[in-house]
């Protein structure tokens, strides 16, 4: 039976005009692209632009440039009584490209590391260093260990399961800023009546109706340049002893360390202290796709410092005493939300102040 070629035609027509409209819709949704070059030069792709041409300035004297060292990254994990969880989180890691190596802050004072179950079923892509520690402190994980070779560090919490995915963009991410602290938990301080407080992130801003702000990036999952390790061992005593005392803090201590640093290197000549909330934020927030929490399967039951009535009231404490003890607020409020999906943005993608 022989097909009319008017039902021919008809067909191929009904072939043509979908593949057209696909094709204009196509290049419709390419026009509201941004343009290839940033004509004011500020907006967020230009900034991602134009860091890796400045990168050699912001680089301390000291600062090694071999390939190993910034092509790759060191892990640095604190743990604390998640033996199980610990050897979970450290056969997920071996698969996350560019890492280097594993440092493990044991802070299990007297009891022996996995160390050697671990070497007994090697071999391992990336191998692993069992630190193990005096006391068992919060800070002990801020330490300039040798072993590290790199000058990227993720810091990561020992119930924390970031997806391989998600680091490898933070890295990529934080090589355009190697200055700032780049991760996956932002916060933010709060001011009334000249006392801070310790508030949480919301992409919506429960006041104004726009994208919220933040003014620190937590490192408990994110990655900064080592020398910050080292900058917080030559902070005043009183910081270090206020993270004793809380065994609480050092993150956002860390914030302020990062802060500091940052405010100085944009006003070299200024002695003054009076630059709150002007300089440059100390982290970068990257809206991570799959993080979880593990603290759950803990076969000891060990829950974190932070399920303690008293934790929020403590970082609250914080602020009010770093500010004190440093004479400024240094921490810069910022609204840039980096996604793996789309393009550099910011929260909630309506406010830029």
């Amino acid at each position: 039976m022989r097909v009319p070629r008017g039902w021919m035609g008809l067909r191929r027509a009904y072939l043509v005009w979908p593949i057209l409209l696909l094709l204009l819709v196509g290049a419709a949704l390419t026009a509201l692209l941004p343009a290839a070059e940033d004509r004011a030069g500020d907006g967020v792709l230009g900034v991602l632009r134009r860091a890796t041409s400045k990168r050699e300035d912001s680089l301390s004297p000291g600062h090694r440039v071999d390939s190993t060292s910034e092509e790759g990254f060191t892990i640095i994990i604190q743990t604390y009584n998640r033996t199980d969880i610990l050897l979970k989180l450290l056969n997920h890691y071996q698969a996350v490209p560019h890492l280097q190596q594993i440092i493990i802050v044991w802070n299990n004072v007297g009891e022996q590391t996995p160390q050697k179950l671990w070497s007994s079923l090697e071999p391992h892509p990336v191998p692993v260093v069992f630190k193990e520690q005096n006391t068992n402190r919060m800070r002990n994980r801020l330490q300039p260990f040798p072993e590290i070779g790199t000058d990227a560090v993720l810091m990561l919490d020992d119930d924390t399961l970031v997806s391989v995915p998600d680091i490898s963009f933070a890295f990529s991410v934080w090589k355009q800023f190697p200055d700032q602290i780049v991760g996956f938990v932002p916060r933010k301080h709060v001011t009334a009546g000249g006392v801070y407080s310790y508030g949480s992130f919301e992409l919506q801003d429960p006041q104004l109706g726009g994208g919220d702000r933040y003014s620190m990036v937590l490192i408990g999952a994110a990655f900064f340049h080592h020398r910050y390790l080292q900058l917080f061992q030559e902070q005043p005593p009183a910081v270090h002893v206020l993270v004793d005392e809380t065994q609480n803090c050092d993150d956002i201590a860390m914030n302020f360390v990062v802060a500091l640093y940052l405010g100085k290197q944009s006003r070299p000549s200024s002695s003054s202290k009076s630059n709150s909330n002007t300089g440059k934020p100390s982290g970068v927030f990257v809206k991570p796709v799959d993080i979880r929490n593990l603290e759950k399967d803990a076969s000891s039951g060990y829950v974190g410092m932070w399920h303690r009535p008293e934790h929020l009231l403590q970082r609250s404490y914080c602020l009010n005493r770093l500010a004190q003890i440093y004479g400024t607020m240094p921490l810069c409020f910022s609204n840039l939300m980096v996604c793996q999906f789309g393009f550099p943005s910011y929260a909630n993608h309506k406010s830029r102040s």
